[in-house]
């Protein structure tokens, strides 16, 4: 059984940064793509960033492209997401995901086999 364990969440002021960590238990963790979505009220989930097995390939949604890293230490099992010039529209429960295999590009939720519980990210203006 896989487990995520997100943190790094919080309330913060537009314009500043938060580093979110991914923890995950298991040994599937180092062979599979991982990605950050994010879930406002009243909202479906969306995707943020993906990062495949050895860390060499990211794709970006666009509304956080230039602002966000996402990256991956394969030792500690843990994914990150850098966000830095956050504004009230990044407000949502950010949860992280162990892609499914074969499953392509992973910008969709079903493409993902186990989620974390998520972290609270919330920026004020």
């Amino acid at each position: 059984q896989v487990q995520l364990v997100e943190s790094g969440g919080g309330l913060v002021q537009a314009g500043d940064s938060l580093r979110l960590s991914c923890a995950a238990s298991g040994r599937t963790f180092s062979t599979r793509s991982m990605g950050w979505f994010r879930q406002a009220p009243g909202k479906e989930r969306e995707f943020v960033a993906t990062i495949n097995w050895s860390g060499d390939s990211t794709y970006y949604a666009d509304s956080v492209k230039g602002r966000f890293t996402i990256s991956r230490d394969n030792a500690k099992n843990t994914v990150y997401l850098q966000m830095n010039s956050l504004n009230s529209e990044d407000t949502a429960v950010y949860h992280c995901g162990i892609g499914r295999l074969g499953a392509g590009v992973l910008t969709k939720v079903g493409r993902y086999d186990y989620w974390g519980q998520g972290t609270q990210v919330t920026v004020s203006s």
